[in-house]
């Protein structure tokens, strides 16, 4: 059905809403049904035939208080089983949007919207609609942008959509995951996603900055401004103009720092060391970390004023344990990475070696796997990998001992794993890191904590 034919029932508490979407669609449908209450849903669809219904997730009622609009979607299916439900929602209430497609939503849109995305959504969901095809729920894309973050487990899919929805806009997103969950990569997604693709995608790690360090790399510094500023340097805020910028670790930043931070987001202007004179940033802002919400949340480590400018969508990338049916796709995936890279034949798993991928735990996430794909493609002599092939970091293997166990300290342990592997290759820290699977920066960090 063509949109000119249809008739489209907008169900939203907000008269500006109401009034907004019926100036758009108007000269697009046949007619539009504005309502307020979605009490008098069940009337408006016995008095007319609805096509598709924009829905809003939450109403000033007394009924389901949060989950409104889950609850009159579940009533839409019951009364009119085949109309089209496109549910409105505001970053904040992503994740019940997401939930509402396996309720039976076509579609979701967040608002503020994009007018002519609008249009183009309820035309596509009418087109499928007249062709017969489903439309309980849209197609998602296995991959999001163009970057190796793989998965068909629920979990992922959930994840994409949003990650389709929200990139378009210039929303703050915070991440959150465990180490070796591909944080970083979901970040660089995002902004391949966004209306800023073609503009700067710079990357701080933020946690590893010094309080001076901090703000030179950040905002910038003029000639003099310290000791070995020998010239003038462009923070990452002016480095990022018109792009993201994506702080990494942000958990780890001290009070002072975030109070820093904190004054940027709020004037959008940066002041680079040694200057008075304040420039305006115009930047997508994505933070990460793998400390808990819940832990940031503590007004004695983390401002919660900050978490509301960094957090308006919030993004929880699952550990590699709960999203086990990914594993062998990732395993093929870097199997044939790492064939490609070290001019090896073609790679797969034998049977065995799938079974002994999917009984480990990978403490460390995605990057334990990927790192123990490249060694076993390394050090293979044909194009079977088999479980002898498949050894898994000492590190993790040894932590997640010692968590069963309960009764050694894990920091004794992971400093006599890190000294074993560095004496083992003779203090090569590049050779050691690969072994450990680790980045050499978190490395060095480790180095540095246990005083090595």
């Amino acid at each position: 059905m063509i949109l000119k034919k249809a008739t489209v029932l907008i169900v939203d508490d907000d008269p500006d809403v109401l009034t907004a979407v019926k100036l758009l669609l108007k000269p697009e449908a046949r007619e539009i049904i504005t309502e307020k209450n979605p009490e008098n849903l069940n009337w408006l669809l016995q008095r007319n035939e609805v096509d598709l219904i924009l829905l809003d997730m939450n109403f000033n009622s007394a009924i389901n208080t949060g989950n409104e609009g889950l609850y009159w979607l579940r009533k839409v299916k019951e009364w009119k089983p085949d109309v089209c439900v496109i549910m409105i929602t505001a970053y904040g209430d992503i994740d019940l949007a997401v939930r509402s497609l396996k309720e039976g939503a076509n579609d979701f849109v967040v608002k503020p919207w994009h007018n002519e995305k609008l249009i183009n959504t309820i035309k596509d969901l009418l087109d499928k609609k007249e062709g017969g095809a489903k439309t309980t729920k849209t197609p998602v894309k296995s991959t999001a942008g163009d970057t190796s973050i793989l998965g068909e487990s629920d979990v992922m899919q959930d994840i994409f959509y949003k990650v389709n929805k929200i990139a378009p806009t210039d929303a703050n997103i915070l991440i959150l995951g465990e180490n070796g969950t591909g944080k970083d990569l979901m970040a660089k997604a995002i902004h391949e996603r966004s209306l800023r693709a073609d503009k700067p995608f710079v990357k701080v790690d933020v946690g590893a900055l010094t309080d001076t360090l901090f703000e030179s790399e950040l905002f910038g510094h003029k000639k003099g401004a310290f000791t070995d500023a020998r010239e003038d340097r462009m923070g990452r805020f002016e480095e990022a103009q018109g792009g993201t910028l994506f702080l990494d670790e942000i958990g780890n930043i001290s009070l002072q720092q975030q109070a820093k931070l904190l004054t940027i987001l709020q004037n959008r202007q940066v002041t680079r060391l040694g200057t008075n004179k304040p420039v305006d940033v115009d930047i997508r802002l994505i933070c990460a970390t793998n400390v808990p919400l819940s832990e940031l949340a503590n007004e004695n480590k983390f401002r919660k004023d900050l978490i509301y400018r960094i957090n308006t969508v919030e993004i929880n990338m699952p550990a590699l344990r709960r999203r086990n049916e990914d594993i062998v796709i990732l395993a093929r995936h870097f199997a044939k990475l790492y064939a490609s890279k070290y001019l090896k034949p073609s790679m797969d798993f034998d049977a065995a070696a799938i079974n002994k991928l999917k009984s480990y735990n990978f403490p460390g996430n995605v990057r334990e796997l990927q790192y123990t794909i490249e060694r076993a493609v390394i050090m293979a002599d044909d194009s079977t990998l088999r479980p002898d092939d498949l050894i898994f970091s000492i590190l993790e293997t040894s932590t997640e001992s010692v968590v069963d166990a309960d009764n050694i300290p894990l920091s004794a342990l992971e400093k006599n794993a890190i000294l074993r592997v560095i004496e083992k290759h003779n203090g090569n820290i590049t050779r050691a890191a690969k072994e450990l699977g680790l980045t050499r920066t978190a490395l060095y960090r480790r180095l540095s904590k246990y005083d090595i």
